[in-house]
């Protein structure tokens, strides 16, 4: 038997939060993980910006693999190796403003066009 390190959560308990909470993030690995599809390279870009901003304001920082058309989000608490409550509320804020549909809130903001010389975030319905 393995020995839990303090505050690493078990992984069926992670995968049964995963479900709950962030439906599209899966647990594998030992990191919990997200792909976000991206409509191109500077869409790609602006998504590791992003992440990188919120890893940095957080002091909790992930790893990324990112393509063309997609970026990877991994998260694990390095110090504590394993998932921990920190990388449930980075993914959370991750996913709070990369997902973000501004269109679908019916507010002022429109959200980006459908034009496809403008998309962005290929989002998740």
């Amino acid at each position: 038997m393995t020995e839990r390190r303090e505050g690493v959560l078990d992984g069926d308990v992670i995968a049964e939060r995963l479900k709950a909470e962030l439906p599209h993030w899966r647990y594998e690995d030992g990191w919990i993980r997200r792909t976000y599809k991206t409509a191109s390279w500077k869409s790609t870009l602006m998504v590791i910006n992003t992440v990188g901003h919120l890893a940095e304001a957080a002091w909790h920082h992930p790893d990324l693999t990112a393509s063309y058309a997609w970026v990877e989000v991994r998260l694990m608490n390095h110090a504590a190796k394993g998932v921990t409550e920190k990388d449930f509320a980075l993914a959370r804020k991750i996913e709070e403003v990369v997902a973000w549909q501004p269109g679908a809130e019916g507010g002022a903001l429109e959200g980006t066009p459908t034009d496809q010389r403008f998309a962005y975030i290929k989002y998740d319905h």
